[in-house]
């Protein structure tokens, strides 16, 4: 639980207008010293190293705050099925279904909302 506390508030921080804005200036900032250094191995080193390492950490922190929202949505709409009267509760397991099951079933839905027909949900 603090990982995904820690992970959450780092994503928040990581995607805010300030974060992007110091990103851009210590970006300018190392480009201008391009010059001073006469644009050598060690001066584009730093950037390579620097923005390989953000981006392998940022991966990984981006794909634990997607997996968390799904989650989140994933219940909500569970929560939102299984209190509407008309809703069809076989529908709360379509994280059990394989991909042929799901795109026959969207096939079902799609006709459902051309034809205004019951897709029978069977398994």
């Amino acid at each position: 639980m603090k990982f995904a506390k820690f992970a959450q508030g780092l994503s928040r921080w990581a995607g805010s207008p300030r974060t992007f804005m110091a990103a851009i200036i210590l970006i300018a900032l190392w480009a201008s010293t391009g010059p001073w250094f006469h644009y050598n191995d060690t001066w584009q080193l730093i950037i390579n190293t620097s923005t390989t390492i953000i981006t392998f950490l940022m991966v990984f922190l981006i794909q634990n705050t997607q997996n968390r929202d799904n989650d989140v949505l994933h219940l909500k709409v569970d929560e939102l099925l299984r209190v509407t009267k008309d809703a069809q509760n076989a529908l709360l397991s379509l994280d059990n279904l394989d991909q042929r099951e799901l795109r026959e079933l969207r096939k079902k839905y799609k006709a459902l909302g051309t034809h205004d027909v019951q897709p029978p949900l069977e398994r």
